[in-house]
């Protein structure tokens, strides 16, 4: 898998959070109910791996991802779980190369310039700019469309459905990333058919994308 493959499926990457690990599976449900398939399942809770292996195992036709690697050692374990591909916060040499042993596509983060050359240099070149908004977002992504011209970016970090079309107008953007895919409190009350309604939504917001 290429990981601009991530990219092919649709214009938004839902950024989740799973508390509880019986979650897992209709959350993912709705999504792909809604037209979601990429999943990026984060690694901020302890349910984050066994919610990754419920999805890889009940349900093949998503996506699963693993966000939120920091180390080699998180890379691995998410592999071995099922994840088909990996997102991290930022870069380090270690978890590119952790991530190339494992055939493990990686969408690395990246919030600076000299982040972006490092990445560049280690062959990536399709890169999640973390934390979008705070990182600079709009402007920070046409100023880098010049020296950066190879490569393109996932935003993540501080958007929203109604800023989510502003990102994906710019050439160098593929896709972005949002967490209002999968809002706690829906979550929370098992409201899975909301969750699938904006899911849907998000095919709107195909323009540019």
């Amino acid at each position: 898998m290429n990981p601009l493959d991530i990219a092919s499926y649709g214009p938004v990457v839902p950024v989740i959070v799973i508390d509880r690990v019986d979650d897992a599976l209709p959350l993912a449900e709705a999504l792909l109910a809604g037209g979601v398939k990429v999943l990026e399942v984060t690694l901020r809770t302890p349910a984050g791996l066994p919610a990754i292996e419920t999805i890889a195992r009940h349900l093949p036709e998503a996506v699963v991802g693993v966000g939120t690697v920091l180390n080699a050692d998180d890379a691995r374990r998410a592999s071995e779980a099922g994840a088909r591909f990996a997102v991290s916060p930022g870069y380090t040499p270690e978890v590119g190369a952790a991530c190339k042993a494992l055939d493990l596509p990686l969408l690395p983060g990246v919030a600076t310039s000299s982040e972006v050359m490092a990445a560049l240099a280690d062959g990536f070149s399709f890169l999640k700019l973390f934390p979008a908004e705070a990182a600079g977002g709009i402007p920070l992504l046409k100023a880098w469309a010049s020296p950066f011209g190879a490569v393109s970016f996932c935003p993540t970090g501080g958007i929203t459905q109604a800023t989510a079309p502003q990102y994906l107008a710019l050439p160098n953007v593929r896709c972005v990333g949002g967490s209002w895919l999968t809002p706690a409190d829906a979550v929370r009350a098992g409201d899975w058919a909301r969750i699938t309604e904006l899911a849907r939504a998000t095919q709107a917001l195909r323009t540019g994308a």
